[in-house]
């Protein structure tokens, strides 16, 4: 008789199952933790101990996904393809034994879309903890064979450098960095427990061997340790970046190169944020044709907030933010332009990593969740990077110790 019951009561449940009525449309886009159905975890190239992720896509849409392996001896660059949702054997770019690795000061990796690679890593200068190269290495020949690393930047001072963007730029390339040679001069380059000085962001255009052809200072104040990040519009380089006041107003700032000539630095929107330390927190761009969109990271009076700002002249004027986090927000964003009218952003959400449609008229969509990863510095920086109809992400499972990717079907 029990084994009776249990039966029936089992039935019942299943027919509640299936005719328990299916969410709506609205139902749905009311919940901002729906996990996408479209969203898919491949396996990752990076299977063994590993963190700096980076994705890029060339000009055909080719993903590629470069890396840290650290070994009891050397910190390892590598690099991985990704087609028909497989990634080829990964291929070594560079090694070394006094590497600066960094959570927040990854490598980057951009190609021309034919046979020219461009990759950099950090080097340590000396002893200092804050004393380290830009070190660059290029290929000829689609990432099977790499140039003997080359220092970027020709000061010569035992300094800060780092927080790289590299974009292709015509038949060339354009490079951004934070460079700490003055604070160098000042007698201030070596000190031990944090940045002080003031660090200055340049740029250069380098060829398909690295020689660098011209090179500028882009701004001679800026924060000491946030990314930087570069485009290429249909008017030419743009770089945003977090700027430092007199006043230590943090909030972020454009320039822009314009008829051989670079724009002086101007806020893309006054967060009036006063910080006397550096959030570590850098902003993203990415532009279709002269469609603009950046994503950042502010807390103007301990308020913690995710933005996204739209322009339509190629970053000359911007529109008014539009907020995407849900009230966690931590930052750590990436930014893709999915058409002329509407751009993908993703960050951080406490512990998850989140992305969200927003259009550039203010509207937004439903966020989706991309993964749980922890708020610690070990979980990095998550990637995000556009092909075809597809987004791919990468970041580092804290747990594993290993980077976790994902593919998202648009």
């Amino acid at each position: 008789m029990n084994k009776l019951v249990i039966a029936l009561l089992f039935i019942v449940a299943l027919s509640s199952c299936k005719n328990s009525p299916k969410q709506t449309d609205s139902q749905k886009n009311e919940s901002a933790d729906i996990a996408d159905s479209n969203l898919k975890y491949l396996s990752s190239p990076a299977d063994s101990v590993s963190a700096e992720p980076y994705l890029f896509t060339d000009k055909n849409g080719l993903v590629y996904l470069s890396w840290i392996e650290k070994t009891k001896e050397k910190s390892l660059l590598k690099f991985s393809a990704l087609k028909n949702e497989q990634w080829s054997e990964p291929v070594m770019i560079s090694s070394g034994d006094n590497w600066f690795v960094n959570w927040a000061d990854y490598p980057q990796l951009a190609t021309d879309g034919g046979k020219s690679m461009v990759a950099h890593f950090l080097e340590k200068s000396e002893k200092g903890t804050y004393t380290y190269d830009v070190k660059l290495v290029t290929s000829a020949d689609q990432g099977k064979i790499w140039s003997t690393p080359k220092i970027l930047h020709d000061d010569g001072e035992k300094a800060e450098h780092g927080f790289v963007s590299i974009v292709p730029y015509e038949d060339n390339y354009f490079i951004s960095w934070l460079d700490g040679r003055n604070a160098a001069m000042e007698g201030e380059g070596k000190h031990e427990e944090g940045h002080h000085g003031q660090m200055t962001i340049r740029g250069a255009i380098v060829d398909k061997q690295g020689k660098k052809s011209s090179e500028w200072e882009l701004d001679n104040r800026v924060c000491d340790c946030c990314q930087t990040s570069a485009v290429i519009t249909a008017n030419g380089p743009v770089v945003v970046y977090r700027d430092r006041s007199e006043a230590e107003i943090r909030d972020i700032s454009i320039v822009r190169f314009v008829k051989g000539q670079w724009t002086k630095p101007e806020p893309i929107f006054s967060d009036n944020w006063e910080i006397k330390g550096c959030p570590v927190n850098g902003p993203r761009i990415a532009a279709q044709g002269n469609t603009v969109a950046v994503a950042w990271f502010s807390s103007p009076d301990q308020k913690a907030q995710v933005n996204v700002i739209f322009s339509g002249d190629g970053g000359t004027t911007f529109n008014a933010p539009v907020r995407i986090d849900e009230g966690k927000g931590i930052g750590r964003v990436d930014v893709v332009m999915l058409d002329d009218k509407s751009a993908m952003v993703s960050w951080m959400e406490g512990s998850v990593i989140k992305a969200v449609k927003v259009y550039t008229d203010g509207k937004k969509e439903a966020s989706i969740t991309i993964a749980s990863s922890a708020e610690s510095r070990s979980s990095g920086f998550p990637q995000m990077t556009k092909s075809g109809n597809n987004l791919v992400f990468a970041w580092t499972d804290e747990k594993d110790k290993k980077i976790k990717v994902a593919n998202l079907a648009l």
